[in-house]
């Protein structure tokens, strides 16, 4: 019984082993807690591609690799601090396949805090304008 057991478990093993395991885009959604609406836009600007069976003609469904869960993290985290999707798309395939220098890393990101510092500076800007434009109104100037 012991040994039917454990061949049952290498063959089993094996099976799961030679599977596709692949995803659709709502197994995607949830493992990295982006929207499907969201995931197909990224997919149609290009960010990354699911992959369609031919041979099934009754639907259009893509499958999606489990190595875009990381991809779609860094997205996220690229967005987070700033950088446009249209940014994002430029250097994705090179930084998450190592293909750019470290150099060139530090000069993307260093870009990006000149740019920061400067929407600062704009929105101190805006804001000083905001608290005179209040005691304008308190002051009865406008």
């Amino acid at each position: 019984m012991k040994q039917a057991s454990i061949e049952y478990s290498l063959y089993y093993g094996f099976i799961f082993q030679q599977l596709d395991l692949d995803m659709l885009i709502s197994e995607l959604a949830k493992q990295t807690g982006v929207t499907i609406h969201t995931l197909r836009y990224y997919e149609n600007l290009g960010l990354f591609r699911g992959e369609a069976d031919e041979t099934v003609k009754t639907n259009n469904y893509k499958q999606y690799d489990e190595s875009l869960i990381e991809k779609i993290q860094l997205i996220k985290e690229a967005k987070e601090i700033g950088f446009t999707l249209s940014e994002i798309k430029g250097l994705l395939e090179d930084w998450f396949n190592n293909q750019l220098s470290e150099e060139k890393k530090i000069q993307a990101l260093e870009i990006k805090i000149i740019e920061i510092d400067s929407k600062i500076k704009q929105f101190k800007r805006v804001k000083k304008m905001l608290i005179e434009g209040i005691q304008d109104v308190k002051d009865g100037k406008c």
